[in-house]
């Protein structure tokens, strides 16, 4: 079977997005990771986890280099054959040009948040990027993220969610398939997001708190993910792990064997 080329994971991308389901994608930050969720019969997509990339080389979330970024989402789209798609932060000095880039990768999506810069000049980052998607061929699935609500302040949430709807309308008239709201937990918030902005169209974060996938697909949600919450949770058992072994000193006989 040949190798998909990066235009056809791109329209698989598009195609999950669009699909009725709700896109579960587990996020990953390394081979092995996406190699172990990637044999998953229930994957049909891989995300990356930038704070999670960015944790394993030591720097805070959103202060990772581009090259490291980029470096780690190749990493991933070279483990696995399924459609790829990255954290890019905020997509650093030139968007376009770090989208480009990624493409050249693999890469057939990102995340890439508004950081709430002025309005207009968040409208023309997500307006570069799809453009520079274009030039390549690539029906780019850029999941546009703004930070409405978790950089919202002290404003009242309400005023949070207009701006959220505000800025994701113009992203939508921009180009990107779809809008990213972090912080959209209760089904208030999610209801009025996909009101605002319409079904299909929203994508959210299954942090702890969150309700469950399934009640998300049937507000119309297209796409959940999961952040660095699975890398904490594969953490959380290595510190368990080697707390016992500091105890018993056995690895537990249920361990998988090595390949």
């Amino acid at each position: 079977m040949s190798t998909p080329s990066t235009a056809d994971l791109a329209l698989q991308l598009k195609a999950l997005h669009e699909a009725p389901e709700i896109l579960r994608v587990v996020n990953v930050w390394d081979a092995i990771s996406a190699k172990t969720v990637a044999a998953l019969p229930e994957t049909r997509a891989i995300a990356t986890a930038g704070h999670s990339i960015a944790a394993a080389y030591g720097y805070d979330d959103g202060g990772m280099p581009l090259e490291l970024a980029l470096a780690g989402a190749k990493v991933v789209a070279d483990a696995v054959d399924l459609p790829v798609t990255a954290d890019l932060d905020d997509g650093y000095a030139d968007p376009a040009e770090t989208i480009r880039r990624a493409i050249g990768f693999g890469i057939v999506g990102a995340n890439v948040e508004d950081r709430l810069r002025p309005f207009d000049e968040s409208v023309a980052r997500v307006s570069a990027i799809m453009k520079a998607a274009e030039a390549e061929g690539v029906d780019f699935q850029l999941n546009a993220r703004t930070d409405a609500i978790v950089r919202g302040g002290d404003r009242p949430k309400s005023e949070s969610i207009a701006d959220a709807i505000a800025r994701g309308r113009a992203f939508l008239e921009a180009g990107a398939p779809l809008v990213f709201v972090p912080g959209a937990l209760t089904r208030d918030d999610v209801e009025a997001l996909v009101e605002g902005l319409g079904r299909g169209r929203l994508s959210v974060i299954g942090a702890p708190g969150a309700l469950p996938a399934a009640d998300y697909e049937a507000l119309g949600v297209a796409r959940i993910s999961y952040g660095p919450f699975t890398q904490r949770v594969a953490l959380r058992a290595l510190r368990d792990v080697a707390a016992d072994l500091y105890g018993t000193g056995v690895i537990p006989e249920d361990t998988p064997a090595l390949n």
